[in-house]
């Protein structure tokens, strides 16, 4: 019987053997006093934020230890470590997620919706909760379910997307769409290094920090894809059919390919055509809110205007690629 059983083990999901969540935001290390973040957990902003439906996000982290940071495009996180997002529209909090490292393999996650008077949070179902908050006239936000987290965040490898290398750089993009200001107490790379809570870094990597090294226009646009699109579209997570890498090294070389999804009335359509946003099926995508088109499927329900425009502007600018 043991032998039987060992495979079926084996099988199980690294996730599943984490605890369950707290019930409120309150019981989760977030607050010191009701309103009152902890002074552990530390504030930061992404350079290039993920947009979602124009939310106002504040972010913290709880570091008890030193990041492993010797993979600079995967740090590893100490155990214990937790990430809370807040989501507010209209100037109210709609929703808190929270990312903590239970184990060395284990994460839990969880969503909390925050109540009509705003003094605390509760736990969402695990199937999430799709009718939060109205964005715009009809359309409503919905708070994700832990399935969708984990696609997102990753399974195996767990990533804390806004809480990078890149995105913590202090070389930031003046462009970055949807940018937001560091605001005093804010951490960067240079504080996690004065405090250390980075290890293994190399060397130079506040005298040479992290940037895309590209003209303005194209940095803006690829640190944009990278954010809102390349937590699915990158080599380590291959989506069957579908070779196509967003990551800012890989972008402009993977994204001239013909595609799986042509622009209608479009013949000649790629994912990106270089000189032609009407060819170019990351922009279609991009500006659809139709089910079956709409980049990313999830997390929006409204169109992100000041991006479509920035990146037809940049595929029309881009120089035309040679026929062969």
């Amino acid at each position: 019987m043991r032998a039987l059983l060992l495979p079926v083990l084996a099988l199980t999901p690294v996730w599943a053997k984490a605890p369950a969540p707290p019930r409120l935001l309150s019981q989760t290390g977030l607050y010191a006093a009701p309103g009152v973040v902890a002074a552990r957990n530390l504030a930061y902003a992404p350079q290039y934020p993920l947009w979602t439906d124009g939310a106002a996000k504040a972010r913290w982290i709880h570091l008890p230890a030193a990041i492993d940071g010797r993979d600079e495009a995967g740090w590893v996180f100490p155990v214990g470590t937790k990430a809370w997002k807040e989501f507010a529209f209209g100037g109210r909090k709609v929703e808190t997620r929270l990312l903590w490292k239970t184990g060395p393999r284990t994460w839990v996650f969880a969503s909390y919706a925050w109540n009509e008077a705003q003094t605390d949070a509760v736990l969402v179902p695990e199937g999430g909760l799709p009718d939060a908050a109205e964005v715009a006239p009809g359309l409503r936000h919905g708070i994700p379910s832990r399935a969708d987290c984990r696609d997102c965040h990753g399974q195996e490898r767990v990533e804390v997307l806004g809480f990078t290398a890149l995105q913590l750089s202090p070389d930031r993009d003046p462009g970055a769409l949807h940018g937001e200001p560091l605001r005093p107490g804010m951490v960067t790379l240079k504080e996690l290094v004065a405090r250390r809570l980075l290890q293994g870094a190399r060397p130079d990597l506040l005298t040479r920090p992290p940037r895309i090294e590209a003209e303005p226009a194209t940095r803006t646009a690829l640190g944009y894809l990278q954010a809102n699109c390349a937590t699915c579209h990158r080599a380590d997570r291959p989506i069957p059919g579908l070779d196509l890498d967003l990551r800012p090294q890989a972008a402009l070389r993977t994204a001239l390919a013909p595609g799986s999804f042509p622009v209608p009335g479009q013949p000649e359509s790629r994912i990106l055509s270089p000189g032609h946003p009407e060819r170019s099926a990351l922009l279609h995508r991009m500006a659809s809110r139709n089910p079956v088109a709409q980049m990313p499927p999830l997390g929006t329900v409204r169109v992100d205007r000041a991006a479509v425009d920035h990146v037809r502007r940049w595929i029309a600018d881009l120089p035309l690629v040679p026929s062969h």
